[in-house]
């Protein structure tokens, strides 16, 4: 099973990514994490790569796709993959239909998890994160509070709101989010492969209503009654 997990910040995009990786036991392809290990690996992608992050630029496209095809050629993805945070355009999801099409691969699911923008603004800023690099424990002040404001409950260090946790940042994230990822919605919906959760809930809420559209293979799990969009 190839899936594509697409959500704004904050959306819970990685948490899902954990638990459907435990039970389909297919590796989650994260575009930092294999940019970093081909990087690490010396690859010829990874250093071409190399060569665009020390001089502080972005990794170009071209680029990041040949590190996509390289990973996605590994043997741990022949059975399947989950994709997170890539494609993030219309351009990278058409580049990486080319690179399956010469795996003899495709995708079989786009699950998007929708959450009001809103209530992405309540989560993100939220956060709080303790200083102790050591332990980074994570809290939020209105869902899952430290029991002593402003302090860890694991390590007695001090809860800190991180620089991309902020209103703005965070609103800024949304507007690049919704101005490029977004219309990759429409072009995997003409496709028939959008799968929409509502990123309500519960965590293991919301992985049943993945685990239940992925076992049933199309259809939503929100109030449509399973039309289409």
């Amino acid at each position: 099973m190839n899936l594509i997990l697409l959500g704004g910040p904050g959306a819970g995009k990685g948490t899902q990514a954990k638990k459907l990786i435990e039970k389909y036991a297919i590796p989650q392809i994260s575009t930092g994490d294999i940019l970093r290990a081909a990087v690490k690996a010396g690859t010829e992608m990874g250093r071409k790569a190399k060569e665009y992050m020390d001089a502080g630029k972005l990794v170009p496209d071209e680029v990041v796709i040949g590190i996509i095809r390289d990973r996605l050629a590994q043997a741990d993805a022949k059975k399947g993959f989950i994709l997170d945070g890539f494609p993030r355009t219309v351009p990278q999801a058409e580049a990486l239909d080319k690179v399956l099409g010469g795996l003899s691969a495709k995708i079989d699911h786009v699950v998007s998890i929708d959450v009001d923008e809103e209530a992405l603004v309540t989560r993100l800023t939220g956060r709080r994160t303790c200083k102790n690099a050591a332990c980074g424990q994570m809290f939020h002040i209105k869902f899952t509070p430290a029991k002593k404001e402003g302090i860890c409950d694991k390590c007695g260090g001090e809860l800190y709101l991180r620089d991309d946790d902020n209103e703005t940042t965070v609103r800024s994230r949304l507007a690049t989010y919704n101005q490029a990822t977004k219309p990759l919605i429409d072009y995997y919906t003409k496709k028939g492969l959008v799968r929409p959760i509502a990123g309500v809930g519960g965590i293991d809420d919301i992985y049943n209503k993945i685990v239940g559209i992925l076992g049933a293979g199309s259809g939503c799990a929100c109030s449509c009654g399973g039309g289409k969009h």
